[in-house]
């Protein structure tokens, strides 16, 4: 008999698992608790069931995790897991602590299919999509391995679907774990601190809009389609005035939302005056924060990040414009566990890292 994994399950997914086996819903309630604030993976020490649930979950179910393989800890308290899974690939997760939070950077898939330009894990590949029980399973680890703080606060505070792979691209996964993350039984995170993040998946935000609360901030990084379609390709499929009209959409709400903008800078490629004038026109009257990201290299890649004078001066350009912007500090570069660098170890099922070598070959002859 396969046994199910409760790990991956939402509160309505626990209840159909306990009524399928004969059991009150309630259960369900009891579970996500010993699982995710307790963090027990043992039925026998569970200890408000009957021995005879016990005996039958041990039977019919399990609470499987992912195992880490590494961790490696940054000078300036980033920590990285490396994490191996089931099929024999491997993916990062990233926690980054600081004044009053921390933050734990999730991944949704074992690469990724967009083949983003300035992103490491672009450029690796795509293998599969993670299942649930994979995706709340590294927020699990992460809250096993730092513990509570002295005093007794919880350390993971914020989590960011920014690892690697396309969250909207593995929805259902990515909402029933996001489920999770905000349920007062199992992490109880506010929406305002779970932050998805996209490259602009347009039918998936305006479905994320109805199916679950949660803040939302989009990869840009170009204030034209020319340039964006360049370094991210699936702008062709759904260019800048769509994906922006989606967002609009998206905090067209009772509940106050705000969109984060997400903006690399790269050398000579998007850092100029005209650019964040560009920029400034495209998100007039939406309502948002623009993260200006410095860019972080990888083995490979021909970009290179802007001068911090010029990465200054555009940021004056837009608050002298009326935006809220910030320059992201960067945080655990030493152990290559900053934004734009996680690769994890993927098995190419898309062949592109191949296809890359090929071309270069080709080009050098």
């Amino acid at each position: 008999m396969v046994r199910t994994n409760l790990l991956g399950l939402d509160q309505k997914g626990l209840e159909a698992f306990f009524a399928e086996i004969g059991e009150k819903s309630f259960r369900a309630r009891q579970l996500l608790q010993w699982i995710h604030q307790y963090r027990v993976v043992d039925f026998a020490e569970m200890t408000n069931l009957s021995k005879v649930l016990r005996q039958k979950l041990t039977e019919r179910a399990e609470i499987k995790l992912p195992e880490v393989l590494q961790e490696h800890i940054s000078k300036d308290g980033t920590r990285k897991w490396i994490i191996r899974l089931s099929c024999g690939n491997s993916i990062e997760t990233v926690y980054i602590p600081e004044q009053g939070r921390g933050t734990l950077c999730v991944s949704s898939q074992v690469g990724c299919t967009l083949a983003c330009t300035f992103c490491s894990t672009g450029q690796q590949g795509f293998n599969r999509n993670l299942d649930a029980s994979e995706i709340i399973g590294q927020v699990w680890l992460a809250n096993e391995y730092l513990g509570k703080d002295p005093k007794g606060k919880r350390v993971v505070t914020n989590v960011v679907m920014m690892g690697m792979g396309e969250p909207l691209a593995n929805y259902n996964n990515v909402i029933t774990a996001m489920r999770l993350m905000r349920d007062d039984l199992a992490y109880g995170i506010s929406w305002r601190r779970v932050t998805l993040s996209t490259s602009g998946m347009v039918p998936m935000i305006d479905k994320l809009r109805e199916d679950c609360h949660v803040s939302l901030a989009i990869s840009l990084h170009a204030a034209n389609d020319k340039l964006r379609s360049e370094i991210i390709p699936l702008n062709d499929k759904y260019p800048i005035a769509e994906l922006l009209a989606a967002c609009k959409r998206y905090v067209d709400v009772p509940q106050k939302r705000h969109i984060t903008i997400e903006y690399v800078l790269l050398e000579g490629i998007n850092d100029s005056i005209q650019d964040a004038k560009d920029l400034m026109k495209i998100l007039k009257g939406l309502p948002t924060k623009i993260n200006l990201i410095p860019f972080n290299p990888f083995p490979k890649t021909s970009y290179r990040c802007s001068s911090k004078p010029v990465m200054v001066r555009f940021k004056k350009q837009l608050v002298d414009g009326g935006f809220v912007a910030t320059i992201r500090k960067t945080r655990g570069d030493d152990i290559v566990a900053a934004c734009g660098q996680l690769a994890g170890e993927v098995q190419d099922k898309t062949r592109r890292t191949q296809r890359i070598a090929e071309a270069e070959a080709l080009a050098a002859q």
